[in-house]
């Protein structure tokens, strides 16, 4: 009791109170070194650069929330399904931490409003779950495994995943339109046709195409993702016609 009246005292007094009570607020615990948390929400596009040339951002804290999540997420599958076997839980861990599903998740808990970048990329949602990603880096940092555990079972799964539901939904939709090309004697091809901007702002367009018909467009920083975004909207566009 005493250590969480130190804790509040701290926070109180803190030029950075905001966002502690925000953290407060969501996951039911005042952070102990704030300044991680902070770096957390930066991202690349709004970087401090070291004379050395390194860059201060969220994406060394990003690479290190991404295998504590997974650990924990692999954990928790293990015990809820004893009788499936390492397939059945490897796909059903990648759709629970797909950057689709870390996007969502953080834009339900209100992450997105935290975090620092230039206003020209906001617009890549992918942004949101990096930034989940990287606070999940921070709270293993600050409070360790065991605490950073508990608070993805407690405060994140139990609230605001449906297993089941996840479970049902597709996540590969490139794979998806391929297999939708192949079935019906297609040709599938996907074209760059636009580059925006550069650097960390710089981000692609692309269509994706049937037999030489545009069916979906994506967009996002990288090629690859902004393949996927294009067939999703293919295939959400080719399933509200039938």
């Amino acid at each position: 009791m005493i250590l969480n009246s130190l804790r509040l005292i701290k926070v109180v007094f803190s030029k950075d109170k905001h966002l502690s009570y925000v953290i407060k607020n969501i996951f039911g615990f005042y952070p102990g070194n704030i300044s991680i948390y902070k770096l957390a929400f930066r991202h690349k596009s709004a970087s401090s650069e070291l004379k050395n040339g390194f860059k201060i951002n969220n994406e060394r804290l990003e690479f290190l929330g991404d295998a504590v999540l997974s650990a924990v997420v692999a954990d928790f599958l293990f015990k809820k399904f004893p009788f499936k076997d390492e397939g059945f839980l490897t796909e059903l861990r990648s759709k629970i931490v797909s950057r689709a599903q870390l996007n969502k998740l953080s834009e339900k808990l209100g992450l997105q409003k935290l975090i620092q970048s230039t206003d020209s990329i906001t617009f890549n949602r992918s942004i949101y779950g990096d930034a989940f990603e990287a606070f999940i880096g921070a709270l293993y940092i600050d409070k360790g495994y065991r605490f950073t555990s508990k608070i993805i079972l407690d405060r994140i799964i139990k609230y605001h995943l449906n297993i089941d539901e996840i479970e049902a939904t597709e996540v590969n939709f490139k794979s998806r339109l391929i297999e939708i090309a192949q079935r019906e004697k297609k040709t599938i091809e996907f074209v760059v046709v636009e580059e925006v901007g550069f650097g960390y702002q710089k981000y692609y367009v692309v269509n994706a195409l049937l037999d030489n018909e545009v069916v979906g467009q994506g967009k996002d920083s990288g090629i690859k993702k902004a393949e996927q975004n294009a067939s999703e909207d293919a295939i959400n566009k080719l399933f509200s016609k039938s």
